[in-house]
């Protein structure tokens, strides 16, 4: 059974790649004091929480003395890169009474879990601020931008 994960809140938050394009490895990653967490990610995953995160923080309205958005170099993945699980289901929140954003991911299952099974897959909470998530949804759409061009006709990425 894999560990599941509540930083609340983050210090940092953010995604990013480790390889050649079209042999990417894809990583979500977060810290609170002493406590990182790496979670692996498929690029899809990564790009579909940047565009839900900017139409998200786009509906909001901007919340005074958030603090300074991390900077580009703030952003880089940390090491060690130690995964601890596949990235499943997804979702965004906000919460109502802070205005902090929240991520949760769930584990990926195999997909032949019953209910029972299912209950016991892992799960990660990461609580940030609007300004450490627009920082997160920026430098995800920069991270998924630097893979392989895409063809004009189909729009798959085009092999070497």
């Amino acid at each position: 059974m894999s560990t599941s994960f509540e930083l609340d809140p983050v210090s940092r938050i953010t995604a990013g790649a480790i390889g050649e394009p079209g042999n990417r490895t894809f990583y979500i990653q977060a810290r609170k004091d002493e406590v990182l967490v790496t979670l692996l990610a498929e690029k899809q995953q990564v790009q579909v929480l940047a565009t839900t995160l900017s139409q998200l923080l786009e509906t909001l309205d901007p919340i005074e003395d958030e603090g300074l958005p991390p900077t580009s170099d703030e952003m880089d993945l940390e090491d060690p890169l130690l995964p601890e699980w596949r990235i499943g289901p997804m979702a965004i929140e906000v919460e109502e009474d802070t205005g902090l954003m929240v991520f949760v991911a769930e584990e990926a299952g195999s997909g032949d879990e019953d209910d029972e099974t299912a209950q016991d897959l892992a799960h990660a909470r990461f609580v940030a601020t609007r300004a450490q998530m627009k920082a997160l949804a920026e430098h995800a759409e920069i991270v998924c931008s630097g893979g392989r061009p895409q063809c004009q006709f189909c729009g798959f990425p085009i092999d070497p």
